[in-house]
């Protein structure tokens, strides 16, 4: 027994002096003390809080190599590795910053200079890679599904091209931008979004709403720019590649270097493929689109005296995909013996800013685009060539209380394609126009509460004349835990409508347009509220609400109905209207656990001699949300995303169309599971639409008469009108326009990233 006690003196003698170490210090901000911070050190029990003065204190720690981490909500976190030594008393303060993932991120795009988030007079939505890595994707296109009030929306139920819905409204409505450049024009909304390395992407941000007082033509209900990484803080080399059950395949890879002290570069690779010819509707039709696209983005950042900038991009694109008769071969391509869509796509894209060597802050932006598309639906030829030159000089200047930022700017489009559309006679006539504009913007700070931003712009389109579009917006920052916005504006957009509407090149109906379109104009007012709520259990709430009206005139609408067999195309005779209230809350515990919920109700009509229609495939209803929890002992994130979708209307082709003539509600949930516990690895795995939800569920068919695309068995009678025969018991032609949803049932992914710094 006396031997027993001298052994437990001794491990006790010895735990005591080997945990007689202690680590201390203050956490600050701003040079104030903060509440609501924990110190931790990793993978041990040690763990504490600091006190009313921003100290604290950790002791009998046992000696070792540890990772010190120091958390405290809406600020960024920090880690540091730390050696402590027996009978060691360490000296740690922490001064700890903003956190770019909450609601003080930098942005530009409601202003076209960079100020936080929470002090633009311009509500601006913003998403980052952790926000898109949650449910990964091969496109950004794709990876739009989740932010709350935008939708990609599928335009052909074979080729699967489309566009971007923001609040209800057409993709022709939205402008996408990669960082700050109009290069994404209408023509190639889809293709622009595809295909830019979701590893090279620093954060999106989306103003909802007009943004034509600075960006022009385009933006009437919405902008989406994507901006880039600064070479300068990217990884040495960064790596993301995943394949799906489905065997899609997509690669990212991004490489960093430099060139002595005078340059950094980031070149870029994303390639995807898939090429499985799968049917599980049984329509004798593929149900996605087989795909082969490689890209190559590159992008310079050159250092220059004062800390000037001049920052250089290209990007080159091809992508080759089919869809159609699942016997189809590319020696059919064109003909009339097995239908298929096939589509050849090459795109390149310049763009870069200079900040002129002047004492007054001078910055010329610029770009450049060619886009050419070469494709086939059916016997139907669609070959387009696109040329987009862009040039912008802005000044910005602070005169007291003043932040001006006035330019000017010239963009000239050439277009032409082989259709009626850019033909007088018969003869081939290419559309070229130049929009020049001058904009002239001002922030006017009143006090630390108050601030307001007028705006201007005029353009001169070369077809249609003087455009203008002013631009109002008022911030009342009521504290630091309550901002509201009102912010009101116009927009234009000038139409090709060749390049915006699949259903014109596809099928059997003809395109009719009854008159000259004109510019569509919007006038928009949208109410913002954004509320910061800290509870003292550490508990963090952000809510961000948004009322929003929009009004068209001259609207260009698709009448499907008056004519089964045409496509009808006019100007609105009256106006169409979006209106409605979003709402996104953010929720973090202090256990990890986040929440990421948002919800959009709207309005979208047509209102023509005072009749009120609602639009083709625009939902009253949308939700998405992001649940997050990360088990730290096993270093095991898990993430449940999802949205949900009201009914939609949908465009049948006669009255004996036995399809559905609204979509059902439904939901497309992703889950995946995250390994972070290799040093610069990430492994992740997970399901895609757990609910198995395609849109054939509730038809009989989606793509109709795929037995007969060619219409070879279709009878008419003398009114043109599809006649109900033993061989078309519904009296319909082929139609690939009944579209809402992908295609693509449940799923299984596996990823592997790799970033080294």
């Amino acid at each position: 027994m006396k031997y027993l006690f001298l052994l437990i003196s001794l491990i006790m003698n010895g735990i005591l002096f080997s945990q007689s170490s202690s680590i201390s210090g203050k956490i600050t901000f701003e040079s104030k003390a903060i509440q609501l911070t924990t110190i931790e050190l990793l993978k041990s029990s040690y763990k504490t809080q600091i006190d009313s003065l921003g100290n604290y204190r950790i002791e009998n720690v046992a000696a070792g190599n540890y990772k010190i981490q120091v958390t405290s909500l809406g600020l960024q976190a920090i880690n540091k590795n730390i050696s402590l030594k027996e009978n060691e008393t360490l000296i740690l303060d922490f001064k700890l910053k903003e956190n770019e993932n909450e609601l003080n991120e930098v942005v530009v795009s409601g202003t076209l200079k960079p100020i936080k988030r929470l002090e633009s007079a311009v509500p601006v939505e913003v998403y980052n890679p952790v926000f898109f890595k949650k449910n990964p994707t091969a496109s950004i296109y794709e990876a739009l599904q989740n932010v709350n009030g935008v939708r990609p929306q599928l335009n052909c139920g074979v080729c699967n091209t489309g566009d971007i819905h923001i609040n209800g409204l057409e993709g022709p409505y939205t402008s996408v931008m990669i960082d700050g450049m109009p290069i994404v024009s209408s023509l190639s909304t889809v293709y622009g979004l595809s295909g830019i390395p979701n590893s090279l992407v620093e954060r999106i941000e989306i103003v909802k709403g007009p943004a034509s007082s600075l960006y022009g033509s385009e933006a009437v209900g919405g902008l989406i720019n994507i901006i880039t990484k600064n070479p300068t803080n990217a990884p040495v080399f960064s790596a993301d590649v995943f394949t799906t059950s489905w065997l899609e395949t997509n690669a990212d890879i991004g490489v960093k270097f430099k060139i002595k002290e005078k340059a950094t570069s980031l070149l870029g690779l994303n390639y995807y493929n898939y090429n499985q010819t799968i049917d599980n509707d049984n329509d004798g039709f593929t149900d996605v689109t087989a795909q082969n696209r490689i890209s190559v983005f590159n992008k310079w950042n050159f250092n220059r005296e004062q800390n000037r900038l001049f920052t250089i991009a290209v990007r080159g694109m091809y992508e080759d995909r089919w869809g159609g008769d699942v016997n189809w071969e590319k020696k059919y391509r064109g003909g009339d013996q097995i239908y298929g869509e096939s589509i050849y796509t090459k795109r390149g894209e310049l763009l870069g800013s200079y900040q002129l060597p002047t004492t007054e802050k001078l910055i010329l932006s610029f770009s450049g685009t060619m886009h050419f598309q070469d494709s086939r639906y059916g016997t139907t030829s669609y070959i387009a060539n696109q040329k987009i030159a862009f040039a912008q000089l802005t000044w910005d200047k602070k005169i007291k209380n003043n932040d001006l930022l006035t330019g000017i700017a010239s963009r000239y489009t050439y277009y032409d394609d082989n259709t009626a559309s850019t033909a007088i006679l018969s003869e081939n006539n290419p559309e070229k126009t130049w929009l020049p504009g001058i904009f002239l913007q001002d922030e006017i700070t009143f006090s630390e509460k108050h601030k307001i931003l007028l705006g201007i712009r005029y353009d001169y389109n070369s077809i249609h004349g003087n455009i203008f579009t002013p631009r109002f917006a008022y911030k009342w920052k009521i504290n630091n835990n309550n901002i509201l916005r009102f912010n009101t504006g116009t927009g234009f957009r000038v139409v090709n409508l060749f390049t915006e509407d699949h259903a014109a090149l596809t099928g059997s109906r003809e395109v009719v347009i009854t008159n000259n379109l004109d510019p569509e104009k919007s006038i928009n007012a949208n109410l913002n509220y954004i509320k910061k709520i800290y509870f003292d259990n550490g508990t963090f709430v952000g809510i961000e609400t948004t009322a929003f009206y929009t009004r068209f005139s001259n609207k260009i609408v698709s009448d499907y109905e008056t004519d089964p067999n045409k496509i009808i195309y006019d100007n609105i005779n009256g106006y169409a209207l979006s209106q409605g209230i979003s709402c996104n809350t953010d929720i973090n515990f202090t256990n990890g656990l986040k929440f990421i919920l948002g919800a959009t109700y709207m309005d979208v009509s047509n209102v023509e001699n005072g009749i009120k229609t609602r639009p083709f495939l625009t939902e009253n209803f949308t939700g998405t949300w992001s649940i997050s929890y990360k088990i730290n002992p096993i270093n095991v994130s898990i993430d449940y995303t999802g949205n949900v979708y009201s009914p939609m209307k949908l465009p049948l082709l006669s009255e004996t169309d036995p399809r559905n003539p609204n979509s059902p509600w439904y939901s497309l949930q992703n889950i995946q599971f995250t390994y972070t516990g290799w040093k610069n690895f990430e492994m992740y795995a997970g399901i895609k639409n757990l609910l198995n939800f395609t849109p054939k569920q509730n038809n009989q068919f989606l793509i109709s008469r795929t037995e007969d695309p060619f219409d070879k068995n279709v009878q008419y009678d003398t009114n043109g009108k599809v006649l109900v025969t033993p061989q078309n018991p519904y009296g319909l032609t082929f139609d690939t326009t009944y579209v809402y949803g992908p295609n693509q049932g449940i799923r299984g992914f596996f990823g592997l990233r790799y970033n080294f710094y």
